[in-house]
């Protein structure tokens, strides 16, 4: 059970959680209900989100089925430092197209006694753990890995699988460039 207490005297305890999983996992809906959560207990709320992600909105965190909830884009994490964050709840949502100083921001964040809540891409499209999230995962205190459903066999499914010909890192897309796929699935597509 994650903590959610008030935060607001001066000797508060921070902590980072992180939501991992692979594409259409539930990651960005999971990381807006504990901020919605958060907020109907009168906290206040901070969101951040990589510049780069423009897919559904440019100053909005959007989910899959279209849940949102505004946000405050930057080109890199140490920019999440240089806002004056007066909030209980500290939001960051596509951790993975951070640098690696996400790590560290976040662990400052969480000193400075914000309750931080990260979600991304555990993995990238080849299966490789992807940018800070390693380091993220390491140093939080609660992990919470969501699965999508294999497109292929209906299983619990963890690989973010790439169905177009791109070699990029990173490639943004949705349903047109990506499928989540089994770990049995995924080898036999690698394989193909």
């Amino acid at each position: 059970m994650f903590l959610e207490k008030n935060n607001n005297s001066a000797g508060r305890s921070g902590y980072i959680e992180v939501i991992c999983g692979s594409m259409f996992s539930g990651k960005t809906e999971e990381l807006i209900r504990r901020l919605n959560r958060a907020r109907i207990a009168k906290q206040k709320v901070e969101i951040f989100k990589p510049e780069v992600d423009t897919r559904y909105a440019d100053e909005n965190v959007v989910s899959h089925d279209e849940n949102k909830v505004k946000c405050t884009p930057v080109q890199t994490a140490g920019q999440i430092l240089l806002y004056d964050i007066d909030a209980d709840v500290v939001g960051i949502d596509e951790a993975q197209f951070f640098d690696m100083e996400l790590v560290s921001v976040c662990n400052e964040l969480a000193n400075r006694g914000h309750r931080v809540i990260v979600a991304g891409l555990d993995m990238d499209f080849r299966g490789v753990p992807f940018g800070p999230m390693p380091g993220l995962m390491a140093s939080a205190e609660y992990v919470t890995k969501v699965h999508a459903i294999c497109m292929k066999c209906g299983n619990l499914a963890q690989f973010s699988h790439r169905i177009v010909p791109d070699e990029n890192l990173v490639v943004l897309g949705e349903t047109e460039s990506y499928e989540p796929l089994c770990r049995s699935c995924y080898s036999e597509a690698q394989s193909e």
